[in-house]
C-alpha cells in the first residue's frame, strides 16, 4: 500500500482521486487523507475511516491562489489576509459556495482552505486536480501520523494509496483563522503564532 513519492505514483494518485478514491500523503504539516473535495462519497469514505463525527468540517489544501474561488466566496478581507500571510501553515475559513458538498462543510456554510508553504506539496496537489481534502491521517482523537508507516498502522485497509513523502518535520498543526462572518476569530493557534498575526484583530 505504501509507495515512494515519484512521478509515477503521483500519476496513480491523480487517477485514484479522479475515480473517487482516498489517498494519504505528507502535507505541509502532518500526513493527511486526500480525496476530491467535490465528491461527497469520497468525503464520506474519509469520515468513516477516521470515525469522524458528521458535524466536523474537513479542510482543503490548494495548489494555487486561483483555486480559492472554486470553493469560497472571497470577501475583500479574506483576500487581504490571504495575500498578506499565504503561503503558510495557516488555514483560513471562508463562506463556502453553494455547490460545495455538505459532507465537507458539515452544514456550517463555511470551509477551511490552506495554501501550503511547500512547493513539493503544492505540486502534488496540482497534479491531483488543484485541491485535496487534507484532514489528518489518523483515527479521530489519536495523534496525527508523521510517517507513511504510521498511516498504514492506523489504516491497514481502506486507503487506496499511501504516498511516502518522508517523515513530517512539523511540530504543530496549522493555525486556523475564521473569517467567514466578516470578523476574525483565532480557532486554533498552531505553527503560526498569534503574535505573527497581530496585524489582524483577533478575538
Amino acid at each position: 500500500m505504501i509507495h515512494e513519492d515519484n512521478e509515477g505514483t503521483r500519476g496513480e494518485a491523480a487517477r485514484i482521486i479522479a475515480n473517487g478514491g482516498v489517498i494519504a500523503f505528507r502535507t505541509d504539516t502532518f500526513y493527511g487523507l486526500g480525496a476530491d473535495p467535490l465528491n461527497p462519497e469520497a468525503i464520506r469514505k474519509i469520515k468513516e475511516l477516521k470515525g469522524r463525527e458528521d458535524d466536523k468540517p474537513i479542510l482543503l489544501l490548494i495548489s494555487d491562489l486561483n483555486q480559492v474561488d472554486k470553493f469560497v466566496a472571497q470577501s475583500d478581507f479574506f483576500k487581504f489576509v490571504a495575500a498578506r500571510h499565504w503561503p503558510a501553515p495557516l488555514t483560513l475559513i471562508g463562506v463556502s459556495l453553494p455547490h460545495v458538498p455538505i459532507e465537507l462543510t458539515a452544514g456550517t456554510n463555511s470551509l477551511g482552505i490552506r495554501l501550503p508553504d511547500d512547493e513539493g506539496v503544492r505540486e502534488f496537489v496540482r497534479v491531483c486536480g488543484g485541491a485535496l481534502t487534507a484532514t489528518s491521517a489518523n483515527i479521530s482523537g489519536q495523534p496525527p501520523a508523521r510517517t507513511a508507516q504510521e498511516v498504514e498502522d492506523y489504516f491497514p485497509t481502506g486507503i487506496d494509496l499511501i504516498i511516502d513523502g518522508g517523515e513530517a518535520t512539523a511540530t504543530e498543526p496549522s493555525t486556523v483563522l475564521d473569517l467567514h462572518d466578516g470578523g476574525v476569530r483565532l480557532v486554533r493557534e498552531g505553527a503560526i503564532l498569534r503574535e505573527t498575526l497581530e496585524d489582524l484583530i483577533l478575538s
